[in-house]
């Protein structure tokens, strides 16, 4: 299954009234970071994006992970941008995620299109006993951050965390929990390249598979799972405002 998305054209851009879902206004800048640990907030109709890839700003605009976006110069995984936008008024994470569209569209002159393919990967369920995360509170800001080690998050969704988990494992995961809400949680574990030394000490800490059904009550299920992939068909590195 394949369909185009003209960015700035199609119905990506548009509310169902046929609104354009944009910031009024937005500061675009090359980031002076001297690391590549991102972080990306969002509050009262406001996004900040601090040293992040063109790959990491599509990953949160389509609601996927960075391994599903597909195609493009090789830039888009290595420069990194500062990116201050603020909407006409209040606005959720979804409709700051469709205005962030517009600007990757107007800013990177992004053009991509979607398809589906099935690919060897997980499926994140609940384990036996139940969730163990604790609900966010109603007015948390969303924030999710991941090193190679750990997993941060406050007022994440599922989906959230499966786009997270399919970062650090390099493979697809997709939330099959039937969970819905936001919640607060972190998830720490221990890559396996370390567990798996025969010097390494004993208390080293657990995979990544078993920290996720202590700590948070889910485990990974491999599946051949459908995959959505946004395929980047050209894109341009936006100018300093």
């Amino acid at each position: 299954m394949r369909s185009y998305i003209l960015l700035g054209l199609l119905a990506a851009r548009t509310l169902s009234l046929g609104q354009t879902l944009a910031f009024e206004a937005a500061s675009v800048k090359p980031s002076s970071a001297d690391s590549n640990q991102a972080d990306v907030q969002s509050r009262s109709g406001r996004l900040t994006m601090r040293n992040v890839t063109l790959k990491r700003c599509i990953r949160g605009a389509y609601y996927i992970p960075e391994l599903s976006v597909v195609g493009g110069p090789k830039w888009i995984d290595d420069a990194r941008f500062d990116i201050e936008a603020k909407a006409p008024g209040p606005a959720g994470d979804h409709d700051l995620m469709l205005m962030l569209q517009t600007l990757l569209a107007d800013r990177f002159h992004l053009v991509c299109h979607r398809e589906t393919r099935s690919m060897p990967g997980y499926e994140l369920v609940l384990a036996k006993g139940g969730l163990k995360a604790k609900p966010s509170a109603p007015d948390a800001a969303g924030r999710t951050s991941r090193s190679r080690i750990e997993i941060d998050a406050q007022g994440s969704t599922m989906g959230n965390l499966a786009e997270k988990l399919a970062d650090a494992l390099g493979v697809p995961v997709s939330d099959f929990t039937g969970v819905s809400g936001r919640f607060d949680f972190q998830l720490r574990w221990t890559p396996e390249q370390v567990a798996g030394k025969s010097d390494a000490a004993p208390d080293t800490g657990p995979s990544i598979f078993a920290a996720l059904q202590e700590q948070l009550g889910l485990k990974l299920e491999s599946r051949k799972v459908p995959v959505e992939v946004v395929v980047i068909d050209s894109a341009e590195k936006a100018t300093e405002n």
